[in-house]
């Protein structure tokens, strides 16, 4: 059941917020505002599930082929493609979550799906309002306040505890509207109705999520032929899989045409030119080797912002950024500061095109999924650090198989799990989906082996950078207060 809710800022779940929270911000309001007609409005726009290469910008093959993206093609002409984009997590709760509070889900302690972070805990919307601009949140559920259908005592928990006063954070809150089936027609609609909400003197923030391409996917994949895909070589080649695939494309391409007409009512508005807009994928798309991994599939997303007369169209960044460094950007857009305890690294110079600093690694996190804790799709528990060169990642729960996020039940990994069965498989294929124990740690070399099919670890060659990788990690997980064991202590007790 959708609810819409107006804003009252500073009602008594928030206090928690208000007690700690509230000299900073009145000062930040003292120190950085400017007049409303200087700053930009805020349009944040999230897909589901959705990972890099399936945006046709990104020079994906099947997406051009098929036609699956053209108004996201046509956004990214028009401002910045950032090709090294990361979420700190490979799904949905842990990863919206550190988007708005700027901070990792292992130092918010939401490692766990549909964990809300603590009631003193504040988004860079909180400062955006305190800063004279309207907030609001509309679409599909953004996870930062548990899940949309709960447990009573656990609702109630999570309100007592100051966790669930979203609806006193922002001007508009909707908790959840889909976008699949007639809905995805009624997007444009949906945001007007938002944008009618706001204020003449204010400038407005807005987030809007799609529920696509999230499974289930679109059953229908009409102009898309299955078996003319080219299917990654980490893939098996079954016609279950390709179909599967298809039917993720179309999802995408129900994506673009909500997206598009977003963008439609921008212009029709008079507001395009004045409107900074943001779109990225919350985590890795929920394929084979994808959401619920540290994989290059479970968390490399695509980025683009647009920004008329500030961002050079067509423009494109290598630069390494995470999910946490969206706040910071879209607060120095805005002529604001993050507050101290925000992690995330502002890519507003980057955006106008200046020299920064690039971020040497970005970190992720993998904890409790929805689903059986006796299975990789319900619980792993795996961290990695990531550079424009390697990965490495630490699986601190190896004994225990791969099952995709989501697919358990659907008729590609059936058809994977009877193929190995009945020993077809190829001994990669085999190797990557059926491994036990898995290995504690993994090292891949990305530029060589993009698709990461080669473990380095262990190897002679790369020694020292796999020891330079552990210990920047271990020194992350140190600061960010983990609770997992740290993966010299685990491989010092292997046997």
């Amino acid at each position: 059941m959708m609810q819409e809710k107006p804003g009252s800022y500073g009602m008594p779940p928030f206090r928690i917020l208000q007690n700690i929270g509230l000299l900073g911000l009145v000062t930040i309001v003292l120190t950085t505002f400017v007049h409303a007609a200087d700053k930009p409005n805020i349009l944040l726009i999230l897909s589901d599930d959705h990972s890099v290469p399936h945006v046709s910008c990104y020079d994906d093959e099947n997406t051009k082929r098929f036609k699956i993206t053209p108004n996201l093609r046509k956004f990214a002409e028009q401002g910045m493609r950032f090709d090294q984009a990361y979420t700190s997590a490979p799904q949905c709760a842990p990863s919206r979550i550190s988007i708005f509070a700027c901070r990792s889900p292992v130092g918010l302690g939401v490692t766990r799906f549909a964990q809300p972070p603590r009631g003193d805990v504040r988004f860079f919307t909180d400062v955006l309002r305190a800063n004279g601009y309207w907030v609001g949140l509309d679409g599909r559920h953004q996870h930062l306040d548990g899940r949309v259908r709960e447990a009573e005592h656990i609702d109630r928990a999570l309100r007592e505890a100051g966790m669930q006063s979203l609806d006193e954070r922002f001007d508009h809150f909707v908790r959840s509207a889909g976008t699949k089936g007639d809905n995805l027609l009624r997007v444009a609609d949906r945001v007007a109705a938002a944008l009618d909400k706001v204020p003449d003197e204010k400038p407005f923030f807005l987030y809007f999520g799609f529920n696509q391409p999230h499974r289930k996917f679109a059953l229908k994949y009409d102009g898309i032929d299955p078996s003319e895909l080219k299917l990654p070589a980490d893939w098996p080649d079954l016609p279950e899989v390709r179909v599967d695939y298809a039917r993720y494309l179309a999802s995408v391409r129900e994506l673009d045409h909500g997206f598009g007409l977003i963008m439609h009512l921008l212009k029709t508005r008079g507001i395009e030119d004045n409107t900074l807009v943001i779109f990225m994928g919350d985590n890795g798309e929920a394929l084979l080797r994808g959401k619920g991994t540290l994989l290059d599939r479970g968390t490399h997303v695509p980025l683009m912002i647009r920004w008329p007369g500030r961002v050079e169209p067509g423009s494109n960044s290598s630069a390494l950024v995470c999910g946490t460094d969206l706040g910071p950007t879209i607060l120095s857009a805005c002529g604001m500061k993050p507050l101290k305890e925000m992690t995330g690294v502002s890519l507003f110079r980057q955006l106008l095109g200046e020299k920064a600093e690039d971020r040497r690694y970005v970190f992720a996190e993998r904890g409790w999924h929805w689903g059986p804790i006796t299975r990789t799709d319900g619980l792993d528990l795996s961290r990695s650090i990531t550079s424009t060169h390697y990965r490495y990642i630490y699986n601190a729960l190896p004994n225990r198989s791969y099952t995709p996020v989501d697919m358990p039940n659907k008729d590609a990994w059936k058809a994977i799990q009877s193929a190995n069965a009945a020993d077809k498989l190829s001994p990669l294929h085999q190797r990557l989906y059926f491994q036990n124990p898995r290995p504690v740690v993994e090292l891949y070399d990305l530029r060589n082996d993009p698709l990461e099919l080669n473990n380095l670890a262990g190897k002679k060659s790369v020694a020292d950078m796999e020891q330079t990788l552990r210990e920047e990690l271990e020194s992350w997980m140190i600061r960010e207060h983990d609770f997992l064991p740290l993966p010299t202590h685990a491989l010092q007790n292997t046997k």
